[in-house]
């Protein structure tokens, strides 16, 4: 079944998000899934990944973050984070979240972030360790080693179409996933690909250097569990090294339940990969674990 709509009032500055509910699940739920976009895109295109998650049994929650889809009053605000900055979406995943949790007080509540989602919940998780039940990243990176590795490329395009080189360019996408249909869907989509201004791109990475600082990660929940998934060519992912390097520190900051799922030759956008039927299996099969 399709989503229904809502509206969620952001607590930072008061405007309107808008937001999704896949609750069509079969049987009796048995946990609640917050899932969190990334950059230049919006909620309602997981809505394959949320029937998939129905289908297993969760009831599946998303909103459009500031700046981005249904959101936003105009295209000419879109990537536009507004006065509270990332600093404002992150608080807004984490208000959503609550609201969730208190929704549902008898489920068990995960987070499904992606891209620039799951920068957000890198802090989210600092600040609210025992909100979430268990964490998935997907598409995510070491913050601090993605922005020195993107500084140290003075040559050729910078922004997001850096992350084209070494791809086929026939729209310039290429490097969200092997899929065409997929890429022609994204770029077809008037609520995606727009031209991300360059301080929001700045923005993203205001808390690399705190969510690498081992004093800070002592705030984790070490009961929490984690799932990063990514893309062996996604570029965000280094190879697969990037990935490897942050789940690395938050064992080392004592978190016991970290895995790490790189799937070969896929790239960025992992749910909408050729072989997304084996990664969303495995993310529920995670999921299930961990109710």
């Amino acid at each position: 079944m399709p989503a229904t709509e809502s509206r969620f009032t952001s607590p930072v500055d008061d405007i309107e998000l808008a937001a999704y509910a896949w609750k069509e699940c079969a049987g009796e739920p048995r946990g609640v899934v917050q899932i969190a976009h990334g950059l230049a895109e919006h909620g309602a295109r997981y809505d394959r990944l949320a029937q998939a998650l129905n289908a297993a049994g969760f009831l599946v929650h998303a909103t459009d973050h500031r700046g981005h889809g249904r959101s936003v009053e105009s295209a000419e605000r879109l990537g536009h984070f507004g006065a509270p900055g990332f600093d404002g979406l992150i608080a807004d995943i984490s208000a959503y979240g609550r609201r969730l949790d208190e929704a549902y007080p008898e489920l068990p509540l995960f987070l499904l972030a992606h891209s620039m989602g799951s920068f957000a919940a890198q802090s989210v998780i600092l600040d609210y360790p025992t909100l979430y039940a268990g964490v998935v990243l997907s598409g995510s990176s070491a913050l601090d080693a993605l922005a020195a590795g993107m500084a140290a490329n003075t040559e050729g395009p910078a922004g997001l179409e850096a992350f084209n080189v070494g791809f086929e360019h026939r729209t310039g996408y290429e490097w969200l996933s092997r899929d065409e249909a997929e890429v022609d869907a994204y770029v077809a989509d008037p609520l995606c690909w727009f031209e991300v201004p360059e301080e929001t791109i700045g923005l993203l990475f205001g808390h690399a250097a705190r969510l690498a600082d081992p004093d800070a990660l002592t705030t984790l929940n070490p009961d929490l569990p984690l799932l990063i998934a990514s893309g062996q060519s996604d570029p965000l992912s280094g190879g697969g090294e990037l990935v490897q390097l942050l789940a690395q520190r938050y064992r080392d900051a004592g978190v016991t339940d970290v895995s790490v799922s790189v799937y070969p030759e896929a790239r960025h956008e992992i749910f909408n990969e050729t072989n997304r039927g084996e990664i969303t299996a495995d993310v529920i099969d995670w999921l299930a674990a961990h109710v």
